[in-house]
């Protein structure tokens, strides 16, 4: 029988990047909503983010957003995301804001929109050798929204020519990772819409080529865990966005909707290896709080990952290859679901105690002012990502 002694080194290798845009204003298409309190630069949405890992402990790295989270001086930058105890991480493109890109960037059927993309995601590569950031993450607005508007071949040939210019510029400890999404904002074909073509254009790059999986970037009843393992096996899960949804893309608190999927997720993870010392995959979060605070939003998010990891750690896998291996179908499930029914908080209250941090995290934030000195001393943010 497993026991949280068992599996309390592998919960202290977790850790979860924080996306800065998830502390600025947000909301849907028909409205973005103001906080009080929104960082106006990138060294607040930094500062928040280090709110976060200091009542938590898990989230030692911030991913940045070019242009969103531009500066003169990356070093400085840097040096200010040190001192407050965190890391810069991954650095994450934007091509789908910009008029240009109306009909797509990388996979766009002219060649100078292309290579105005393609010079974007060239600087985003500077900006991670001034960061030390490790990951270049790309996800595409790429697609079209009615058959015949363009040719769905030429538009792979497209990305992967534009791809292939990219990944030749990496830096030995760089990689690229390319996310999929099936629909929104194009609606008839997207140019990344899947596992399977994020697969296979990465796989075309190179070994520093990986695929990121956003947890909400799938059609409903989508088998996620599966895609998870796949991926897995085969060397080519870079990253995780971590978010939920009930409908669509709905970037909600990760394990909001299905606690039970992002514990098969998470399940999966552990089994392929994704949790070990040497494992490539980043866990980060990409949500976007539309009527929550930001912060005490992104510590839930957190823990719910950590919760659900000390479950899926939890899983008596003797008795579950015991109980496969018999074909005991019912024996089998339920030795995965008494992991996913226990009750991990008291001990997680008690081991993040032992750490120096506080057994519950969002009732010490709650209980700090500290949302409350933000809204008192940071008047007219909006510095953030979709309204700026």
């Amino acid at each position: 029988m497993t026991s949280f002694a068992d599996i309390a080194p592998a919960l202290e290798r977790q850790a979860i990047e924080l996306p800065s845009w998830a502390f600025g204003n947000s909301g849907t298409r028909f409205k973005v909503f103001g906080t009080p309190g929104t960082p106006r630069s990138p060294e607040e949405k930094i500062a928040d983010a280090a709110k976060v890992h200091e009542l938590t402990g898990l989230a030692p790295a911030v991913a940045l957003h070019i242009p969103w989270d531009l500066v003169d001086d990356w070093a400085a930058l840097r040096a200010y995301a040190n001192g407050l105890g965190v890391e810069l991480g991954t650095v994450n493109s934007n091509t789908f804001q910009d008029d240009e890109y109306k009909f797509g960037s990388l996979a766009h059927s002219d060649a100078a929109v292309r290579r105005k993309a393609i010079d974007h995601h060239l600087r985003c590569l500077e900006i991670m050798t001034a960061t030390g950031s490790r990951d270049l993450k790309i996800w595409l607005a790429d697609g079209t929204n009615y058959p015949g508007q363009d040719s769905l071949r030429a538009r792979q040939d497209n990305l992967a020519t534009s791809l292939q210019e990219i990944y030749a510029q990496l830096g030995d400890d760089q990689r690229l990772v390319l996310e999929y999404k099936f629909f929104e904002p194009a609606f008839y074909h997207t140019d990344v819409p899947d596992w399977g073509t994020s697969f296979a254009q990465v796989s075309a790059l190179g070994p520093k080529a990986y695929t990121c999986l956003d947890t909400g970037h799938h059609a409903p009843g989508t088998n996620i865990e599966f895609i998870v393992m796949q991926l897995l096996r085969l060397g080519k899960l870079g990253s995780f966005d971590f978010n939920s949804r009930f409908y669509a893309d709905d970037d909600l608190i990760v394990g909001a909707a299905d606690p039970f999927q992002l514990f098969r997720i998470l399940f999966e993870v552990i089994n392929g290896g994704g949790l070990d010392v040497d494992s490539p995959v980043q866990f980060m979060l990409d949500q976007c709080h539309n009527v929550e605070d930001k912060i005490p939003g992104q510590i839930r998010s957190v823990l719910n990952v950590q919760e659900m990891t000390a479950r899926a750690l939890l899983v008596d896998r003797p008795a579950l290859a015991a109980a496969q291996a018999a074909h005991d179908v019912l024996g089998a499930n339920g030795v995965l679901m008494d992991a996913f029914y226990t009750d991990v908080r008291p001990a997680l209250a008690d081991w993040r105690e032992g750490r120096g941090l506080p057994a519950d995290p969002m009732k010490a934030y709650a209980e700090s002012g500290h949302q409350e000195k933000l809204a008192a001393e940071r008047v007219g943010g909006k510095q953030l990502s979709w309204s700026a």
